[in-house]
This record gives C-alpha cells, sequence and structure tokens, in this order.
C-alpha cells in the first residue's frame, strides 16, 4: 500500500489551483465574519496559500510530512504564515474546542473507513465555533466500482467502503456517501447548499447547529 508521503514525493504538487468554488467561498466566509479557518487535510497547499493571500488565519493539517513540507516551502515563497500540523484526521485534533470559525475540507474525509470518517466528523464539530461554516467535498457514489475506477479493482470492505487493489491509491479506502447517509453523518451541520462540481463530487456548504 503506498503512503501519501510516496504519492506527494512522486508527484509533487497533485494540485495547484484553488477549488473552483472555493473564491465563492471565501468570499462568502467574509461576510460572515470568518477568521480563522482549518484546511482539513492541506495537501501541498492549494488552499493555504490561497486563503492566506486574502487575509484569513488558516491552519492546516496532513497525515503526509511530504505534504505539509510541500506547503511550508510554497508559503515561504510566497512570504506567507500559516500554522501547520502532520496529524491524523482519524485522531483527536490538536485544537481547543470551538477554536475555529470555519473548516475546509476538499477530496479527504472519504479516505477512511465509516467509523474513522465519523470520529473525523465529531472531531470538526468540536472544534468549530456554534454557527461556524464547513465547506467539505468527497466523491459521488457513481464515481464507484461500476465506471471511473474500475481499472482499481475495487474491494467492498464495508457497506459503501472500497480499497483499490491496484493503480496510484491502492490500498487506501474510499467511501462513498449515498445521499442517505448525508443527512445522518453530518447531523450537527444545517446544510446550506449540496451540489456537485465539475469534477463530479459533491460539496457540501454547511452551518454547525
Amino acid at each position: 500500500m503506498p503512503e501519501w508521503d510516496e504519492i506527494f514525493g512522486e508527484k509533487g504538487h497533485v494540485f495547484t489551483e484553488p477549488h473552483e468554488d472555493i473564491p465563492r467561498i471565501a468570499d462568502l466566509f467574509i461576510e460572515k465574519g470568518v477568521r480563522r479557518v482549518l484546511d482539513l487535510g492541506c495537501g501541498t497547499g492549494r488552499h493555504l496559500v490561497f486563503f492566506a493571500k486574502m487575509g484569513f488565519d488558516i491552519h492546516g493539517f496532513d497525515s503526509s510530512s511530504r505534504a505539509i513540507s510541500l506547503s511550508e516551502q510554497w508559503l515561504k515563497e510566497e512570504n506567507l504564515i500559516a500554522p501547520l500540523q502532520h496529524h491524523q484526521m482519524e485522531t483527536v485534533f490538536p485544537y481547543v474546542d470551538n477554536f475555529f470559525d470555519a473548516i475546509i475540507s476538499i477530496q479527504v474525509i472519504h479516505h477512511n473507513l465509516l467509523k474513522d470518517i465519523n470520529t473525523t466528523i465529531q472531531e470538526m464539530v468540536r472544534v468549530l465555533r456554534p454557527s461556524g461554516m464547513i465547506f467539505v467535498t468527497f466523491p459521488v457514489l457513481s464515481m464507484g466500482p461500476v465506471t471511473k475506477e474500475a481499472d482499481w479493482d475495487l474491494k467492498e470492505v464495508e457497506k459503501g467502503t472500497y480499497i483499490p487493489q491496484v493503480g496510484p491509491e491502492s490500498g487506501i479506502p474510499h467511501h462513498y456517501f449515498s445521499t442517505i447517509e448525508i443527512p445522518r453523518i453530518f447531523q450537527d451541520f444545517k446544510i446550506l447548499e449540496l451540489f456537485i462540481d465539475d469534477s463530479n463530487h459533491r460539496c457540501i456548504l454547511g452551518v454547525r447547529k
């Protein structure tokens, strides 16, 4: 099974441009008085750089030390500052309760078993202030074994969760949320928007209840 360090070590900055909806989300954050933002699974820094340039107090963590290193390098090159941590999302987040005004997580939280995803969501609730905002994306069910990733030889290990046996992310869990699951898993949030982006990922904009 490749670790994320191997993936980032081989590919470097996998993404460099912000998610297509991030400029709109950032403007909304400003309108709602959001100041401190967590990039959960920050990768190599594309959203850290974007939010830091806009003046947000942006923080990030990632399970890949290589990704953190690349993010730090990019921030330094741009003369920007963002506190970063090497951390696993299925464990207790290294922040106090109600620390953040908003959390973004782009194509990250689905890379786990459902019990670990639930832990991640619980931690998001804990570190987010009441009425804090989230913007989260993950693949839709149609990206599962029947279509796009059929050549990954996906093995179902629990309902809705598959592990590729081959390919660039072999051994890494991929959970495909059903529309029935979403209200239950995100029950601590009021969902303001639920839509599919241009890369066929489902997007949730929500507010902590």
